[in-house]
């Protein structure tokens, strides 16, 4: 089994943990990834574009001239796509972008996404998460100690309101309660950092997917 350092707050290294190779040493699958990743934003998108074809838009309910001896091209009505102010053809419509993938390909991006994490050393586990006070400067005080770069996503297994609190003033760290982890936050972070109870947990449930 793949082994991790297991640190405390003051980043004291406190033991080596063991973690499941079926979930953190498995060959990543780009495919399920991207599809994960595509279906995340999909979901985020409102789909309620909507251009007017020539029956919506206002007006035109007279013929603009008579159909001939004026020189011009007949015309029925100003609502035709052919002029300005008329209708759109073949415009956007309102439409759902979400679409589904199988429960095999969603456990497969995570622990792709996990995978690919401990691979590049972007993995941290800790103890425990609670900081002793919900400040921003406690916060910027661990990140430093611990040299964590880049976006960091925090995942804690409990209702950690002091580094959810801390975390709101900085711009490049973002906190997830273990239930909400997802494959897009994983791989949109530089650095992972779980505690030890979220490491479990996230172990649990994946083995029993």
């Amino acid at each position: 089994m793949a082994k991790v350092e297991l640190k405390n707050l003051k980043n004291e290294k406190v033991k080596d943990l063991s973690i499941s190779d079926s979930i953190w040493k498995i060959e990543t699958n780009d495919d399920a990834l991207k599809k994960m990743i595509r279906l995340q934003l999909a979901a985020t998108r409102q789909g309620t574009a909507k251009t007017k074809t020539r029956s919506e838009v206002s007006g035109g309910g007279k013929k603009p001239w008579k159909q001939k001896g004026t020189g011009r091209a007949r015309q029925g009505s100003i609502r035709a796509t052919q002029w300005r102010g008329g209708g759109i053809a073949g415009g956007v419509v309102p439409r759902d972008y979400t679409f589904k993938i199988n429960k095999k390909e969603r456990v497969l991006a995570l622990k792709s996404a996990l995978t690919d994490k401990l691979n590049t050393n972007s993995l941290r586990i800790f103890e425990s998460l609670e900081l002793p006070s919900l400040k921003t400067k406690e916060l910027k005080k661990f990140i430093e100690e611990a040299s964590l770069e880049g976006k960091v996503l925090f995942v804690s297994a409990s209702d950690n309101e002091n580094l959810y609190m801390a975390s709101r003033n900085l711009g490049y760290t973002y906190v997830l309660y273990i239930d909400d982890v997802n494959v897009y936050d994983i791989v949109n972070a530089d650095t992972l950092v779980l505690d030890e109870a979220a490491l479990n947990k996230l172990e649990e449930v994946l083995k029993n997917a």
